[in-house]
């Protein structure tokens, strides 16, 4: 688990009252399934702010689901199969984002990669066999050309570039990773 992860779970308990296990008890008695609905409920009835209902759902789908290996890269489960052509795709966008400095966090989601610095600023994920996408938040940039709003793909970005081959990444791409780099 990094270590945002751990200080918001400690910030939960800390500014709630309540452990993550009681809120993913809570959650589990209320019956609900949809990761919006137990937002909703835990945003209206219980008075949690938007980042702590998600962390709650997030974790208790975790569940127990084994832990990576150590050394592990999560991106091998990510490209295995189909998706597999598209894996020097995601590779060349980490070794652009690799080169604006150490502070940058990798943080595996199920499906994606999260790469954040005080906050997330951009994701990586292998959408289908012939994609990535990369989310950005860009807040203030207008979707134009290949650079378009992120709509309810992923909700913590503002914008979506769809990648098709390894020329896509290119200095237009990385200009708009270190935007988003610099605003984090």
């Amino acid at each position: 688990m990094d270590q945002a992860t751990q200080t918001m779970i400690a910030n939960l308990e800390k500014n709630s009252g309540r452990t993550l296990a009681r809120w993913i008890k809570l959650v589990q008695d209320s019956g609900l399934a949809k990761h919006g609905e137990i937002v909703a409920l835990l945003k209206t009835k219980h008075a949690l702010g938007h980042g702590y209902a998600n962390l709650v759902v997030h974790m208790m789908k975790q569940g127990d689901a084994p832990a990576p290996a150590p050394g592990a890269d999560p991106a091998d489960e990510w490209f295995a199969g189909d998706k597999a052509a598209m894996r020097p795709v995601y590779d060349a966008v980490l070794a652009i984002v690799k080169k604006f400095g150490r502070d940058i966090e990798y943080a595996p989601k199920k499906g994606y990669m999260s790469l954040r610095r005080s906050k997330q600023f951009a994701c990586v994920q292998a959408s289908t066999k012939n994609r990535v996408d990369v989310g950005l938040q860009l807040k203030g940039v207008a979707p134009a050309g290949r650079l378009e709003a992120a709509g309810s793909w992923n909700a913590m970005v503002t914008r979506r570039v769809r990648l098709e081959n390894v020329a896509q990444v290119d200095k237009e791409l990385a200009g708009w990773l270190q935007r988003a780099y610099d605003a984090a």
